[in-house]
């Protein structure tokens, strides 16, 4: 039995597997409970984000993020 990551639990969940991989999916959450319980709680808090009232970040935020990237990272954020 393969064992499934967290990963593969998102992209069961937004539908991003290919047939014999979301099979295999589905096989291991018949089998095994433990799997089931993971996958249970990311459906809900998945759930609950979609519900939630989400603001855009302040833009002094955005940019005090873009300027420690582009500090930190070879690509340029101009």
């Amino acid at each position: 039995m393969v064992n499934s990551t967290l990963e593969d639990l998102v992209l069961y969940m937004y539908n991003e597997l290919n047939p014999s991989q979301k099979a295999q999916i589905e096989k291991e959450l018949r089998e095994d409970w433990v799997l089931r319980e993971k996958y249970t709680v990311l459906k809900e808090a998945f759930e609950r984000l979609n519900k939630m009232n989400l603001q855009s970040p302040r833009q002094e935020s955005v940019s005090a993020i873009l300027k420690y990237a582009s500090k930190t990272s070879r690509v340029s954020f101009n």
